[in-house]
């Protein structure tokens, strides 16, 4: 049952209560997701592998590897946006029944909650796959437990020695661990755990003997990484009726009892025909190692595997009989490929087919999403400012190498002919037998930015009389433009006095400085990914300092663990502080489970410890500590009904129930927290990060971010900016008051107009509630964002009241100068997407992901 509730003058609209407390059951799936039953065919059946996402996301995901049969789909590893990746090259998620992972870490699982949140979504009744992995697997199903709503949506099943036990015998170690065995396919796994020296072990180490004697050991959970083996059925020899005619056999039952394998007596000699007599050698099944070395501790492992060995071209010095494998995927990184006992251990595999997938730069030269490359290079064609080219072009003169070579760093490879490069969408051909082999047919094109803007010149002429207009927006606007300030780095930095065409500008924008703020939009929840460029995006993530999570709903957070993890590693050797994660406490339980794989390098704080409310009460006691110097005789507490709201007030229509009065701030835990975000928000030039509720689930909130104030030129005290973020939100007083005169609102609109009722039952807001919630306010500009998926490129909206909004796309990047300008450039949006202005309604499958979670 949906609340409504009328529209009243102080903001307030119609929601959904039962959702914004967490007890709205439709969200849920109302029926136990079953596996599929599948109906294999072992005989007449097409069958590869193939490479998925490789040197996605900056190169730092792990691609992921397909196995493909005509009525199932295997898939190793989901790193971040292989969702994405799929849609897009209509690869079909509703076929997958097993995901392996090779590591359990963010990099080889980011993209997990989304996968399986739109797989529950799939159809009338949902879909569940068989998740695989290490032990350690269920330290990752523990985390998402916290947003993830149905178990069933994945059945785990962990396999290995487990952390914490003596549970470390040989057995463990070498032999392979049968996952799966069918008519199909018959798919393995060998444990890999690193070798650790004496000084490098932990309190928590568990040791292994490995064959040769040398201590293995598993540090920590998420330290173990696995070496699959796929195996293939043999393919019988034909059978040969002359030959059967010849040993005295009629036609009938006994020849098919031959081809099963069986032997029978001849109807007109005295003797036993076996199968060997009539048939033809059998072919043996190809095999496929999909291979994980990721650090030079897993080496030794790997190296000491007597069971990966029995795989190998030779027994000994002498020459293999019978099965041999096909090709060797390596996910192997570059830093451990270039050691000669690994190079050594491949060669072991001299006659496969060897596809190293490592994170190389090569494989970004083509865009992993040529749709989001697309759009991104028409839009930086119409409007440079606000839409900067995509990074990857950059990459077109660089890494060069021959195709299906590895660069010259591995130059020791090339003893070894059959070493390529992996690319996206490369196949090695499995069955038919007549084409085992390599297999470049889908491999994506490379397509240059000037081949995109020749489509755009053909499909829409007029756009290069929009491109001039919209570069003489800003001449207009800057013809008043002060002397240029020159900043500490010698760059020249322009004071600009921009006038909008009702001659009112806030004051806290008189003579801006374009160093002052950059709003980089980094996904709009369009079906658009973000992509930051290759070089830049580790400059940004090493930069991190602070990180604010508005609620734990999967299309908001989950991405996160990445991101700290890779800061982590771009900052391993160089001193840094911790980066600082404001969210939701739901959050926390996320990371605090999380945390227990791998090292996040972070320190959390509570959203509600950011409230205005909570906030003045830590100065407040921040000020008596200057004066009295002694905080631990301050008794004073801070109850929650210090923060409670009048949206969340007791007695209202909504109470939350993380309100409820009560619970005491352990001030020796958030103090030093508020502190260090004190810090943080100083040093980027504001006064103030402060968190306020909205109505959306439990623990959602929006934020506000306020400048310093400011001394221009001449001496003149101007105003700090004032940004607000909604988050997800139906229209409220909340955020009515916190947006009060802002500078920037940038506010959800999932639902276009018509769609009122929708967004009530889901409690978000409309592209003109939103437009309404920034007019009450009196806010300068309106950003909005969070389209929901059926808009492919752009949102449905209303053309009235667009006098201050614009709308938003994935990194746009907006400097805080140019917002005068920013509501002109819609309309020439428009012209660039007239084709796609209608909804795509046959794309609604993807909404389930925030609706399940």
């Amino acid at each position: 049952m949906v609340e409504h509730k009328e529209t009243t003058s102080s903001g307030t609209s119609g929601f959904n209560k039962r959702r914004a407390e967490g007890t709205d059951k439709t969200d849920f799936p109302k029926k136990n997701l079953q596996l599929k039953v599948r109906k294999l065919n072992p005989i007449n059946t097409i069958s590869y592998v193939q490479i998925l996402g490789t040197g996605m996301d900056t190169q730092d995901t792990s691609p992921a590897v397909m196995l493909f049969f005509d009525k199932q789909r295997f898939i190793f590893n989901a790193g971040e946006g292989l969702q994405r990746f799929c849609t897009e090259h209509r690869i079909k998620l509703s076929k997958i029944d097993h995901i392996f992972l090779s590591r359990v870490c963010s990099e080889t699982a980011g993209g997990l909650p989304g996968l399986l949140l739109t797989l529950a979504g799939m159809g009338d009744e949902g879909m569940s796959v068989n998740m695989w992995g290490p032990s350690d697997l269920k330290y990752l199903v523990d985390a998402m437990r916290s947003f993830i709503p149905n178990a069933a949506m994945v059945h785990t099943k962990s396999f290995g020695p487990t952390f914490g036990t003596n549970e470390s015998n040989a057995k463990c170690q070498n032999d392979p661990i049968v996952l799966v065995d069918d008519e199909v396919v018959k798919i393995s796994a060998i444990i890999l755990q690193p070798c650790q020296s004496p000084s490098q072990k932990t309190d928590h180490s568990t040791d292994v003997d490995s064959p040769n004697n040398k201590k293995l050991s598993a540090a920590k959970p998420g330290d173990m990484s696995v070496v699959y083996i796929c195996e293939l059925p043999e393919i019988k020899g034909k059978f040969d009726p002359e030959k059967a005619k010849a040993l005295g056999l009629r036609p009938g039952p006994k020849y098919r009892e031959l081809q099963l394998g069986n032997s029978v007596e001849s109807d007109r000699q005295n003797v036993m025909i076996h199968p060997s007599d009539v048939m033809d050698p059998s072919i043996p099944g190809p095999i496929v190692l999909v291979v994980d070395c990721p650090t030079e501790s897993h080496l030794e492992a790997i190296l000491s595997a007597k069971s990966l060995a029995t795989y190998g071209d030779q027994v000994g010095n002498l020459p293999k009989a019978g099965k041999s494998v096909s090709c060797v995927i390596h996910l192997t990184p570059e830093s451990v490929v270039r050691r000669s006992n690994y190079q050594n251990w491949m060669k072991t595999f001299g006659s496969a087919q060897h596809i190293m997938a490592g994170h190389e730069k090569k494989n970004v030269e083509v865009p992993i999403l040529k749709a989001s490359a697309r759009i991104a290079t028409r839009l930086n064609y119409l409007c440079p400012r606000f839409f900067p080219a995509p990074g990857f072009w950059s990459l077109a003169n660089q890494n060069r190498s021959k195709p299906g070579s590895l660069a010259s760093s591995e130059g020791s490879l090339s003893a070894l002919s059959n070493v390529i490069s992996a690319e996206n969408l490369l196949k090695f051909t499995l069955r038919p037998y007549v084409n085992l082999g390599l297999d470049r047919s889908s491999i994506p094109t490379k397509v240059s930015s000037s081949e995109i803007i020749d489509e755009l010149l053909w499909e829409i002429p007029e756009v290069v009389e929009a491109a001039q207009q919209v570069s003489q927006l800003w001449q207009d606007s800057s013809q008043t433009k002060e002397d240029p300030v020159p900043v500490a780095d010698h760059q020249t930095v322009i004071e600009e006095p921009w006038l909008c065409e009702d001659g009112i500008t806030p004051a806290c924008l008189e003579n801006i400085r374009r160093d002052d703020l950059e709003i980089v939009l980094l996904g709009t929840g369009s079906s658009q990914p973000s992509k930051y460029g290759v070089s830049g995006a580790d400059d940004v993530v090493r930069s991190l300092t602070c990180i604010w999570i508005s609620h734990i709903h999967a299309d908001h957070h989950t991405g996160l663990a990445r991101i700290l993890a890779l800061r982590r590693d771009l900052l391993k050797g160089v001193p840094h502080e911790p980066v600082l994660v404001v969210g939701p406490r739901k959050l926390k339980r996320y990371l605090d489970a999380y945390q227990r794989l791998e090292n996040l390098d972070m320190l959390f704080l509570d959203c509600k410890h950011t409230l205005e409310a909570s906030l003045n009460d830590f100065e407040n006691d921040l000020q008596e500590t200057v004066t009295s110097q002694d905080l631990s005789n301050n008794n004073a507490e801070i109850n929650a009904s210090k923060v409670n709201s009048t949206l969340f007030a007791k007695g209202s229509q909504m109470q939350s129930y993380w309100k409820r009065p009560g619970s005491p701030v352990d001030k020796d835990a958030v103090y030093p927290l508020l502190r260090k975000l004190k810090g943080v928000i100083q040093e980027a030039g504001l006064s103030a990060l402060i968190s306020f509720p909205v109505v959306h689930c439990p623990q959602s909130y929006g934020v506000v971010l306020k400048a310093e104030k400011r001394i221009n030129s001449v001496g003149k005290v101007i105003p700090g900016w004032k940004i607000v973020y909604s988050g997800d939100t139906r229209p409220c007083p909340e955020l009515i008051e916190a947006s009060r005169d802002a500078t920037v609102l940038i506010h959800e609109a999932t639902f276009e107009e018509g769609m009122v009722e929708e967004a009530i039952a889901k409690n978000h807001s409309t592209t003109s509630e939103a437009i309404e919630m920034g007019e009450t306010a009196n806010v300068y500009r309106i950003i909005l964002t969070h389209f929901s998926q059926r808009y492919p490129k752009i949102p449905v909206f209303d053309k009235a009241h667009m006098d201050k909004t614009c709308i938003a796309f994935d990194l746009m990047s907006i400097n805080i100068a140019d917002l005068a300008v920013l509501p002109k450039v819609l309309p020439y949006l428009k012209l660039l997407f007239r084709n796609d202005m209608i909804a795509d309604e046959s794309d609604d499958v993807v909404d389930v992901a925030a609706s399940a979670s």
